[in-house]
């Protein structure tokens, strides 16, 4: 077969052969990426592209300075995709030389265009470990965030998964069927996943002796996971020099947070996929990129460790109470751009004058930054205290080097000093003067996207790059000379000298001139209006011309790494400057939310009260419009407020009321202050939610299964540091059923786990277990009815409620004023055992009229009216 293949196609045969079969490769002939064979029919159906034949091959191209759109397309639908690009001048008699440059898979993406800048995307793997446990690491590889645990069991992994949310995730073959459900599966040979290869892979990279300092030395299924992602990465031609940490942490750190309660708080994003009705939408007031994202990671992440969460509260309480500096400080960060994102690419894939211009430009403001916490610090009396490893993201200190050597883990003992969270982030500021200034000597303030197209360096900077700009200029102006100079020799007054990439320089003339053009001119090409001829002192100039262009550009590329290179010996510092900037911009955006919108700081505890007073729904608080959020207070503990039942009708706010409990929890496990007058929360483990179901058509299963499925996982996981949600059980089954079902529910989480629950429901039956449980308490949405109709009045009271106000809301809803008065007749029915002889209600027959009194006049309707309560306009 190879005696048949061109030269060309058998090297395009030898480096397909090379890369997994799952991966398409681009291959680069001129000005276009080629695929063939196979990868052409997939390309060309995802790209929409003609897909075309060529002595029988199936291929497709797309334009080489498109490449990132269509990779990006590529990717987005889940592929790989290999770059093979011309590594050689193309010669006479010779065949171009290619080699793949990179390989892209959905985890590996480096192209900020190809990436949500407000969220991480990572690439994680996963291996069995002993007793049913998984090892389970992940990294995102556009900041060098690394980070490794493991988990006790298949729901534990499945909680991390819907946190982490990889895009990308590495299994053995033999584990395919196991993680089935992870995601984006890509299988790998299970020798990359070996335990003592993968020890190995992380001392080498890392440059320890053991694994002990970072706290996984007995953490193998782990290690195997991590050691994998090291192996991958290094076949797709990466780069990890700038992952230099590896972050062990525990779940114990953490309040679990699974995807039904992500889902069902509506967390980063609503039921309709909106991210500005989510809880991080009415949050995030970051101005930076990497504050974006680390905000997304805390709110995913509630900690569970006190003292973290008190200095972040107190730095947030800090920022309030100076608004100058708070504004100051804001102000600078819009001027810092995504330091860790354009660290990466500078690390990865050579970057551009464009990420060098990114540095300079962000690290311009890190003294103005620096100077206000300074003053804050001075202000509240504070000093730099030691250092503390409880920050999540911060780099170790010390160079590049040394930062490799040393372990960043999240369970150390902090040091718990008013202001030692504020202190190290002051020290992790780095200005790097020297950087700045090289930077501004340098680059041009507007430098090219395209490293080897020349024009990054400002003319000055070096002396022999200036000679071949000078050289080249010159031979320029003796272009537009040798023009005028045989215009006047031959009379051809509309004559040009032009220039393409193609052809190089050539004198242009048109059809009605061509008499006069000497015959010592050699014709180059014909066109549509005349002739392209070279003479031979055209073709001297343009040798030195091209000579002294190519020269510039190729010392200016050599000149640029030589400065990228003398940038990233200062990794360490700008990792840890990156993250610094992070978390004061997520700190100072909850200081200015809980600013706008009149925040307290909760009193944090590790006992079991929660004690709220004017709590208010951090998400409608900020929303609503027509109408004024009611606030509520709650009262919970482990004792007599254990549990409380609430009813009420639709659509009267118990939903709402529930999950504002939840959420104003969750936002103080994440430091952050919260909506309401005061506060006293005591540390949840994790949040259960159990709130409205759907059919799972896929796995075959009903409403009523899902909210059981749902039901049983709170009943087994739950512990008496839970906190609890429920939102109707027993719906989607017979009325005796369901109440059965919640009755027992509600007595086992009172009885046996004793968590603390927040239980609405429409089984006002279920309101005589206060009568029969201590820790049981009956509340309920206050509404007022006038003229049979129903006013909401959100406001949460003791004492259950008496009816469901069921017909009343369904007239709200728009239903037939004759299903109304029918909904009625049958309901008077049920009420009062009305039945006919068969014994069974009479619903054929309707009720008497009701009995209203007489009929009041304007006068007494009006001071009725006025009697009630503002919300009563509403109608």
């Amino acid at each position: 077969m190879a005696e048949t293949l061109t030269p060309m196609m058998q090297q395009y045969h030898g480096i397909r052969r090379a890369l997994p079969p799952d991966t398409l490769l681009l291959f680069r002939l001129g000005d276009f990426y080629e695929m063939f064979f196979d990868d052409a029919k997939t390309a060309a159906s995802i790209l929409n592209v003609a897909l075309t034949q060529r002595n029988g091959t199936p291929m497709c191209g797309i334009p080489h300075h498109a490449q990132e759109n269509y990779v990006r397309r590529l990717i987005k639908a889940g592929k790989r995709v290999a770059i093979c690009d011309q590594v050689s001048e193309p010669k006479p008699g010779q065949i171009v030389q290619r080699e793949v440059t990179h390989i892209v898979s959905p985890g590996t993406i480096a192209d900020l265009q190809m990436l949500d800048a407000k969220r991480n995307n990572y690439l994680a793997a996963i291996h069995p470990g002993k007793n049913g446990g998984h090892g389970f690491a992940f990294l995102d590889l556009t900041t060098g965030d690394f980070r490794l645990t493991e988990l006790a069991d298949e729901k534990e992994l499945a909680d991390e998964l819907a946190r982490v949310q990889p895009s990308e995730v590495l299994v053995a073959e033999e584990n395919v069927a196991l993680y089935r459900d992870a995601g984006r599966i890509q299988p790998r040979e299970g020798y990359t996943f070996l335990s003592e290869q993968a020890y190995y892979a992380l001392r080498e990279h890392f440059r320890v002796q053991s694994l002990d300092g970072f706290g996984c030395a007995e953490m193998h299924a782990a290690q195997s996971a991590a050691g994998a992602i090291l192996q991958y990465l290094k076949e797709l031609r990466r780069s990890l020099s700038h992952v230099a940490r590896l972050t062990v942490y525990r779940n114990s750190q953490f309040m679990t947070v699974d995807a039904a309660t992500q889902a069902n708080l509506e967390l980063t994003q609503s039921r309709g996929g909106a991210r500005d009705t989510s809880l991080l939408g009415c949050l995030d007031r970051t101005h930076t990129p990497m504050g974006a994202r680390k905000l997304r990671d805390w709110i995913l992440h509630p900690l569970c460790d006190l003292a973290v969460l008190r200095e972040r509260q107190d730095l947030i309480g800090d920022l309030l109470g100076d608004a100058f500096i708070l504004g100051n400080m804001r102000e600078t960060l819009k001027g810092i751009r995504d330091l860790e994102r354009t660290v990466g690419r500078l690390t990865q894939t050579g970057g551009n004058g464009r990420d060098l211009m990114v540095l300079r430009t962000s690290l311009e403001q890190i003294p103005q930054l620096r100077a206000d916490l300074g003053a804050l610090l001075r202000k509240e009396g504070g000093a730099l205290f030691g250092t503390t490893s409880n920050i999540q993201g911060n780099a170790s200190g010390g160079d590049a080097a040394h930062s490799l050597a040393q372990p960043v883990t999240s369970h150390q003992s902090p040091v718990t000093s008013p202001h030692s969270l504020a202190a190290i982030l002051l020290t992790q500021l780095h200005e790097l003067p020297h950087i700045v200034e090289l930077l501004t000597k340098a680059i041009v303030d507007e430098p090219p996207a395209v490293t080897k197209e020349g024009g990054i360096f400002r003319d000055g900077w070096h002396a022999p790059l200036d000679e071949l700009r000078n050289a080249s200029r010159a031979g320029k102006d003796w272009i537009a000379q040798l023009q005028q100079k045989v215009i006047e020799e031959t009379g051809i007054k509309s004559l040009k000298i032009r220039y393409t990439g193609v052809f190089g320089y050539f004198i242009e003339v048109t059809k009605s001139n061509l008499s006069l053009v000497p015959p010592t001119w050699h014709r180059k090409q014909t066109i549509a209006n005349g002739e392209r001829y070279i003479t031979p002192e055209l073709k001297e100039v343009e040798s030195k011309i091209l000579g002294a262009d190519e020269r510039g550009k190729a010392l200016e590329h050599e000149l640029f790494v030589q400065l990228r290179d003398e940038v990233m010996r200062e990794l360490a510092s700008l990792q840890q400057t990156a993250a610094s900037v992070a978390t004061l911009d997520v700190l100072s955006a909850l200081a200015e939310t809980a600013r706008l919108f009149g925040y307290c700081k909760p009193a944090l505890s590790d006992d079991l009260r929660i004690r709220v007073e004017d709590g208010r729904h951090p998400v409608l608080d900020q929303s609503l419009i027509e109408e004024k959020f009611v606030p509520n207070d709650v009262a919970l503990d482990d004792t007599v407020n254990r549990l409380l039942i609430l009813t009420g009708p639709n659509m009267a706010g118990k939903s709402t009321y529930i999950r504002q409990v939840a959420l104003l929890v969750l936002m103080a496990q994440i430091g952050s202050w919260i909506p309401a007058k005061s506060a006293e929360i005591g540390l949840a483990d994790r949040i259960f939610t159990r709130v409205g179901a759907n059919d799972d058509l896929s796995r075959g299963q009903s409403t009523f299964m899902v909210e059981m499925n749902e039901t049983a996982n709170i009943c087994n996981n739950a512990t008496a540091r839970s906190l609890v949600i429920l939102d109707e059980i027993g719906r989607g089954t017979s009325t005796f059923d369901g109440l059965s079902i919640a009755w027992s529910v509600a007595e086992y989480l009172h009885d046996a786990i004793k968590c603390r629950t927040l239980f609405a429901t429409h089984y006002h039956e279920l309101t005589e277990l206060e009568i029969t449980r201590g820790g049981v308490k009956n509340y309920n949405v206050a509404v007022r009815e006038w003229n049979d109709q129903i006013i909401f009045l959100r406001k949460i009271i003791k004492g259950g409620a008496d009816k469901s106000y069921g017909i009343q809301v369904a007239r709200l809803a728009g239903l037939p004023q004759k299903v109304i008065a029918r909904a009625k007749e049958v309901l008077s029915n049920l009420e009062h055992h009305e039945l006919n002889a068969e014994g069974n209600p009479t619903l054929a027959e309707a009720p008497a009229p009701p009995k209203h009194g007489k009929p009041r006049g304007k006068k007494a309707a009006q001071k009725a009216l006025d009697a009630m309560p503002p919300q009563m306009s509403l109608l």
